[in-house]
């Protein structure tokens, strides 16, 4: 089925993902809530926040402001751990503060679409009470899916069951983590790409093979980078707060990338060099 606006994944959960979704990393208040309401009346009908962020609120407010039902919209945010080891139990009082600020509907039965642990911090033991708190949340039914953030092999293979819906990476041409994608392939996991766009980066948007396919197509760098997530089977998170670049961001259906164009962007990897983020998959 050719891939479209309203194309999703399915989880291993048995729900199903919005293959698009709207990043609303370090989108400040009224920025992250004008860029939300743009994004939705666009075609977006996923978010992604985090706690990290400060505008789990912003999200859930802005959802409100719109005329798709919430059950219309995956959102999704993210359990910010620390170095330290906590106990499950705090960890669970955290991520009950998270479902307060982000579905703000007055319901009976508020529920977080996806929560995700957003690194691997704490070590084996920190990991494995956090997995906990999330996995006690998702059997309550609060949270409807659970996964992981910057988890490393090792850290996923550590992990105790079930094994986590997602893993959220840096995704990009230049940097394709392919030794997690593998095993997240093997494994059942969906794979989400953070900063597909490679945070706008002028050096690697004048890349030849980028501007090449960009001209073949008569589209964006930017749209290039979204349409090979998309048809690598990813989830792109793309981000922008400005409504032309929101909309053109969806504006990727309307072409399709050749094995031998898919092949180029894939020759693009620098393996962790390539990262411009943080990129904490190698943490202890």
């Amino acid at each position: 089925m050719p891939l479209s606006i309203d194309s999703s994944i399915k989880l291993a959960s048995g729900h199903s993902i919005p293959q698009l979704g709207y990043g609303v990393y370090q989108a400040r208040s009224k920025e992250c809530e004008n860029g939300v309401k743009e994004a939705i009346k666009a075609g977006y009908r996923h978010i992604d926040s985090a706690q990290a962020y400060h505008n789990e609120d912003v999200v859930g407010r802005a959802v409100l402001q719109t005329d798709i039902p919430r059950s219309s919209i995956f959102l999704t945010t993210k359990y910010m751990p620390s170095h330290t080891v906590h106990p499950s139990s705090s960890v669970y009082d955290i991520l009950k503060n998270s479902l307060k600020k982000i579905d703000r509907t007055g319901s009976d039965q508020p529920y977080i679409d996806l929560m995700l642990i957003h690194a691997p911090f704490g070590g084996e033991e920190g990991r494995k009470n956090n997995w906990e708190a999330l996995v006690k949340a998702q059997k309550e039914g609060w949270i409807r899916d659970i996964g992981v953030s910057n988890f490393g092999v090792n850290h996923l293979k550590s992990l105790p069951s079930p094994k986590p819906s997602i893993n959220q990476i840096e995704l990009h041409p230049f940097c394709q983590q392919r030794e997690i994608v593998k095993y997240c392939g093997e494994n059942g996991i969906a794979v989400q790409a953070y900063s597909p766009l490679i945070r706008a980066d002028p050096k690697r948007y004048e890349n030849p093979v980028l501007v090449g396919l960009a001209k073949k197509y008569e589209k964006e760098v930017a749209q290039v980078l979204i349409r090979w997530s998309l048809q690598k089977g990813y989830i792109p998170l793309p981000k922008s707060v400005t409504p032309s670049r929101i909309k053109s961001n969806a504006d990727v259906y309307d072409f399709e990338l050749t094995e031998e164009d898919m092949k180029a962007l894939d020759g693009l990897d620098e393996g962790a060099k390539g990262a411009c983020t943080w990129n904490p998959v190698d943490q202890p």
